[in-house]
């Protein structure tokens, strides 16, 4: 490593710069160092009309000095810059991947079958056989929210593996004596995505995939759920919660139950579209006495799938649609963004306190955006199109408050 070092540091960048002149028309020149960090920098044109072609052959041509090329446009200019080669980390060991998922699964299935339990229980006072017994109750919701979880996971790195780009297997995260059992999953990505299509590609894969499993789910869930008062008087200890609407959510149950749910006993003095924009965007009041789902564990999946796509397609910083913003928009009209989007997040926390949770991760986490090593090859109509349906998908799915608790 230390020989590769001494034979970075004396490349004859005379050599490059003669390369680069037969696919960029080079009006400036600066030579970087340490303080810098980059080689040299070359200011112009791209000579080839195939900027994507462009940059493949520099990058090939560097491979042996150990450079690395960046393509960046700047105030209407276009920029080389050479940089010293960033080494890929590899991914970790696979036992850990299949060791989360496993411990996930085992959680998964202890929360859906608190669910599928109609009496009370202690499961950790029972033998282990009837505690067995007890666990495989939650198969149903385990293996619903699973899937969904999984064919997102596997979207993102299937497709990452598809475009040459290093990318771990998903990494689940359990979380028992949870709504859900788990945390939800994530693939890291090892490497800087080498153009803004393949960011394009790899941020909405994902949600996209991901929802194709969530809809059926739901729609199956719903078709075995049933409909029910909402109890305005409960037993000491007993806590009730109803899941939240997102225009999705709202007109999927409208079109198995042809109620607009949950359904008040009246709406007052309220007009019918004031109630619901009150009640969508507040939670409040809480239609007690009024008509409800009695939702089943694969419609609870099939609602937790909706709430995971819209979180991931929040559009800042580094989630898949932080990454969608910045593809389609660019990296100032995302940064623009970024402030509202955050503001939106702690005003909704007033009416579900978890949302100042997501704002404090997207306080520390969500002002920088992932670059890709071209800048300046664009996306085609195609993933334009895919990126805009992407963030449509984010208004639909987007619950403002997620659960309403009565207790």
């Amino acid at each position: 490593m230390v020989g590769e070092n001494k034979k970075n540091l004396t490349v004859d960048l005379s050599e490059v710069t003669a390369f680069v002149k037969t696919i960029f028309d080079i009006e400036g020149l600066t030579m970087g160092g340490t303080k810098q960090a980059y080689r040299i920098r070359y200011i112009g044109k791209l000579s080839l009309s195939d900027s994507e072609k462009a940059y493949d052959q520099l990058a090939e041509f560097l491979e042996d000095y150990h450079l690395l090329p960046l393509f960046r446009e700047k105030e209407g200019q276009q920029e080389i810059i050479i940089v010293d080669e960033i080494p890929v980390s590899q991914p970790g060991p696979i036992w850990v991947n299949i060791l989360l998922f496993v411990l996930t699964i085992l959680s998964v299935m202890f929360t859906g079958a608190q669910f599928a339990e109609t009496e009370f229980t202690q499961p950790f006072q029972r033998s282990f056989l009837d505690f067995l017994k007890y666990l495989l109750q939650g198969w149903p919701f385990a293996l619903s929210l699973l899937g969904i979880l999984l064919a997102h996971e596997l979207g993102h790195y299937l497709v990452g593996k598809s475009r040459g780009e290093t990318v771990t297997l998903p990494y689940f995260i359990p979380m028992p004596l949870s709504a859900f059992g788990t945390m939800g999953a994530f693939i890291s990505m090892k490497e800087i995505p080498k153009n803004k299509k393949h960011l394009m590609d790899i941020g909405v894969a994902g949600p996209l995939i991901g929802l194709l499993v969530a809809i059926p789910v739901l729609f199956i869930g719903l078709s075995m759920s049933t409909l029910g008062p909402i109890e305005a008087d409960l037993p000491e200890g007993y806590v009730h919660f109803i899941e939240g609407n997102s225009l999705f959510y709202l007109i999927a149950k409208y079109l198995t139950f042809g109620k607009l749910l949950p359904q008040p006993t009246s709406y007052g003095d309220l007009s019918p579209i004031v109630y619901w924009l009150r009640y969508f965007f507040t939670g409040s009041p809480v239609p007690l006495g009024g008509l409800d789902v009695t939702i089943h564990p694969v419609a609870w999946a099939g609602w937790a799938g909706l709430f995971v796509t819209a979180i991931n397609l929040i559009p800042a910083g580094q989630l898949d649609g932080g990454h969608i913003l910045f593809v389609l928009f660019g990296k100032e009209k995302a940064k623009k963004l970024y402030p509202f989007v955050l503001g939106a997040l702690v005003l909704m926390g007033f009416f579900w306190s978890g949302w100042w949770l997501w704002a404090g991760l997207l306080l520390f986490f969500g002002r920088r955006y992932a670059e890709p090593l071209d800048m300046i090859t664009p996306i085609d109509r195609k993933r334009k199109i895919l990126g805009i349906l992407a963030l449509i998908i984010f208004l639909l799915t987007f619950i403002p408050v997620p659960l309403v608790i009565i207790q």
